[in-house]
């Protein structure tokens, strides 16, 4: 028989090795660990991510598309409905006009309580078929101001009614359900609600009730926002860009398309027939305005998007407030997905692709996917991938497809399209706190249902209400104490102590560390972006973002 000799070595046996670098002590090195344990799961992640990548394109690309087609073939409401003005004859006098309740819910708006109770007061509409509703869950002493700024206007034959609450159970769903049960609201037909920072235009009613009267299909009319003080500060220039694309894309196509939109919740004629036959204002969740849009999508009504009529108001310009604004707007729409997703599927009033508008594109893509998007691919996957040799993102993915979904929605601001780059950075950090709240509103976590009232300044309108002479603030880099429940007050230059800097800070830590790391070692060529990325996320997390909060003593 045939034998090997000793010094000729045994061939291994493919079958029986494995790829696993050892230390001295025997475990597997960092080499095997990456190629085996992260890698495999990195690669899936980015797979799905760039699935929902090109989602989210077609879903702009479609959207942008019905836009312009409105816009170019001039489809707007006026020629879709009918829509003729109300003219006051001899003989009906003024019966012609149907009545309108005007709600203003306030809660210690001290800067901004004049300005809706004034804008609404001068409407164009005869004074026997307009009623004010001025609804505060103010603190006492913010109550006097306010029921003193009514009575003013009493004087001047206005129907207003000052209404307050026992207390402030489901804010301000709470506040809108408590008004329609007086008995004067029985004599109404339709009601415009209007947050106490927003002025219309005194022929708002005119230009807008005309679609309600004519076509009973309606049972809501929403008018676009224009901002007092978009050009205040950064961030809200930042604010601007991101609801301009909202207004003159989703809201416009999803009227156009779908009849549907989600409720702004302010700006908005709602017929009261509709309202009630959708069930009323509902507390469960911290978007009391889409909840209904939802429901009465489901009844069957049709929304009529206006974006011709504008309505003054302002953006939030400190950076705590907005952190809170965003809490609410991006919790609230999960929490209302995770109550109604079955509801909307099992449906049958609607047509089987308005049930798919609403969960697939209304929910999933736009309340979750985008922030979600942000976050994992854009602030997660790609830096991290510098630190795995083993994964490679193609171009497309992370330039080509998010350029133009960029560029879809930053040209509806021409003017902040040289910002385009901050913009992108700043929604980013942004994310972070986002996708914090999805999570709780999906998994109806503590904060679910935590109403924080967006701090308003009042100090870009041309009206307004008396300040007091420690009110103002010249540093730019101060920073306020949560909740804004509380008292604002300065607590000095140090913005570690600010609620939810923590987060922030860390990621953009990490996100330079990677950006070193490629620097130096991977060669992969994404610095660039990642340095850029983690200063962003430093800034944000440090509240060196917006103005100051005011003094308070």
């Amino acid at each position: 028989m045939y034998r090997r000799p000793a010094s000729v070595p045994r061939a291994p046996n493919p079958r029986s090795t494995a790829v696993a670098p050892s230390g001295e002590d025997g475990q597997p090195g960092m080499a095997w660990f990456r190629v085996k344990v992260i890698a495999p799961p990195m690669r899936v992640l980015i797979t799905v991510s760039m699935a929902m990548l090109v989602m989210q394109m077609f879903e702009k690309l479609f959207m942008t598309g019905i836009a312009l087609y409105v816009k170019v073939f001039n489809r707007k409401p006026g020629k879709v409905y009918k829509w003729e003005p109300l003219v006051q004859d001899e003989e009906s006098s003024d019966a012609v006009f149907p009545v309108v309740l005007v709600q203003i819910p306030m809660y210690n708006e001290k800067e901004v309580y004049h300005l809706s109770i004034e804008a609404a007061c001068k409407l164009s509409w005869p004074k026997h078929r307009l009623i004010v509703q001025v609804l505060d869950d103010s603190d006492e002493a913010i109550k006097e101001l306010v029921r003193a700024e009514c009575a003013k206007w009493a004087k001047k034959g206005v129907d207003i009614r000052y209404e307050v609450r026992s207390d402030r159970k489901g804010y301000k769903a709470g506040a809108l359900k408590e008004g329609m049960k007086h008995n004067y609201v029985r004599r109404c037909e339709f009601v415009a609600i209007f947050d106490s920072d927003f002025q219309p235009d005194a022929d708002f009613l005119v230009r807008i009730v005309p679609f309600l009267v004519y076509n009973p299909e309606i049972s809501l009319v929403q008018s676009r926002w224009k901002f007092v003080n978009a050009s205040k500060c950064l961030m809200t220039r930042m604010q601007e860009m991101s609801l301009n694309y909202h207004f003159t894309v989703e809201q416009q196509a999803g009227s156009s398309a779908f009849a549907f939109f989600g409720f702004n919740g302010t700006a908005g004629v709602w017929r009261i027939t509709a309202l009630n036959d959708s069930g009323g204002w509902n507390t469960r969740t911290t978007v009391e305005d889409m909840d209904l849009a939802v429901r009465a999508c489901l009844k069957g009504w049709k929304f009529v998007y206006v974006g011709d009529v504008k309505v003054k108001s302002e953006l939030p310009s400190n950076f705590a407030a907005y952190r809170f604004q965003q809490h609410r707007w991006s919790c609230g729409p999960a929490n209302l997905f995770r109550k109604m997703a079955i509801e909307i599927i099992q449906n049958k009033k609607v047509s089987l692709l308005k049930r798919l508008h609403i969960i697939y594109n209304f929910f999933f893509l736009g309340k979750i996917v985008a922030h979600t998007l942000s976050l994992t691919f854009f602030c997660g996957l790609i830096p991290l991938s510098v630190l795995v040799p083993e994964i490679s993102i193609p171009a497309w993915a992370m330039v080509y497809v998010p350029c133009l979904i960029t560029i879809a929605k930053a040209i509806e601001t021409p003017r902040s399209f040289h910002l385009v780059v901050i913009w992108v950075l700043f929604e980013n950090a942004m994310s972070l706190h986002r996708f914090k709240a999805i999570i709780t509103g999906l998994l109806e976590a503590k904060r679910a249902n935590e109403w924080v009232v967006t701090q308003k300044r009042g100090d870009d309108h041309e009206v307004k209400a008396p300040r007091c002479a420690n009110e103002d603030v010249e540093s730019s880099l101060l920073v306020i104490d949560a909740p804004m429940r509380k008292p604002l007050r300065n607590i000095g230059k140090s913005p570690l102590t600010c609620e939810g800097s923590t987060w922030g800070d860390r990621v953009g830590a990490v996100l330079l560390s990677c950006g070193l790391y490629d620097v130096l070692v991977a060669k992969k060529r994404y610095f660039v972006y990642i340095f850029l990325q983690g200063i962003a996320f430093l800034v944000v997390g440090f509240d060196y973002v917006g103005v100051p909060a005011e003094r308070s003593e």
